[in-house]
């Protein structure tokens, strides 16, 4: 047997909580989403202003690191660079933009927050903050 951590609601929501923060700062619009382990949807955030396909795109982003164990960025660096088409993975909410980051805890990744809607290098620096809040 082995002993497995998982992502609470209450985690999640600190997530949440710092993001809409970070967000309301700046008057900024844009989505959140966290997810566990397996890429299911905990919590979710779409502040004022933020366009409406940023809502899939920050599920997706989240999805994506929570299934591969990296950043959304990384699963698209390394299908461009191996020449690896993204539907041979047989998912379709796979995405390969950056502002997913997988969450990590003691070496087992528990879940991912994936945030989308500001250009693509702050939803990555983001979402890199927002996993440092577990």
């Amino acid at each position: 047997m082995r002993q497995i951590t998982v992502l609470s609601h209450a985690d999640a929501m600190k997530i949440i909580d710092f993001v809409r923060r970070e967000l309301e700062k700046d008057n900024l619009g844009a989505a959140c989403a966290v997810v566990d382990e397996q890429g299911t949807l905990m919590a979710f955030l779409r502040t004022d202003g933020c366009r409406l396909g940023s809502i899939m795109i920050a599920q997706n982003k989240a999805y994506t690191a929570a299934r591969e164990h990296v950043e959304s960025k990384e699963v698209g660096r390394r299908s461009k660079e191996e020449g690896f088409p993204m539907t041979n993975f047989g998912e379709l909410r796979y995405v390969t933009w950056g502002g997913g980051v997988p969450i990590v805890h003691e070496g087992q990744v528990v879940g991912a927050v994936g945030i989308s809607g500001l250009p693509e290098e702050v939803d990555m620096a983001l979402a890199r903050k927002a996993v440092q809040v577990i």
